[in-house]
């Protein structure tokens, strides 16, 4: 499996629930609309939630400030992927979606990369 992953932070002066509430509808929405184009199997937001117990973990490891949320995009494999890509309804629909993404999201801050997934079990 070829996994999307795109660590989100949102933009400067943007709230944490506004970001998320605009991710969860208007570009949930658009790759939903695109599914077929973009010839992904699975879509997955994993929304960063608040809180003391976020709060007391993220300081008990020393490490950077949290992301806002985790988009994750899964394709069967590589070749998938450019098939995808390389038709007019799929170069139309990464447009789409990347010209979305800049009304949310801090594109300068925000890793995103392509990885092999391996899924285990763990008993």
């Amino acid at each position: 499996m070829l996994k999307l992953t795109f660590c989100l932070r949102r933009l400067p002066g943007m709230t944490r629930e506004a970001f998320q509430d605009y991710w969860a509808t208007t570009h949930a929405e658009i790759m939903r609309r695109n599914k077929k184009a973009l010839g992904f199997r699975r879509y997955v937001q994993s929304h960063t939630i608040g809180g003391d117990l976020a709060e007391k973990m993220e300081r008990s490891r020393g490490g950077p400030e949290a992301f806002d949320g985790v988009a994750e995009v899964w394709w069967d494999s590589e070749a998938e992927l450019l098939a995808s890509l390389s038709t007019p309804e799929g170069r139309a629909a990464g447009r789409e979606l990347i010209e979305d993404e800049k009304n949310f999201i801090d594109m300068a801050n925000s890793p995103v990369w392509l990885s092999e997934a391996r899924v285990e079990e763990v008993a």
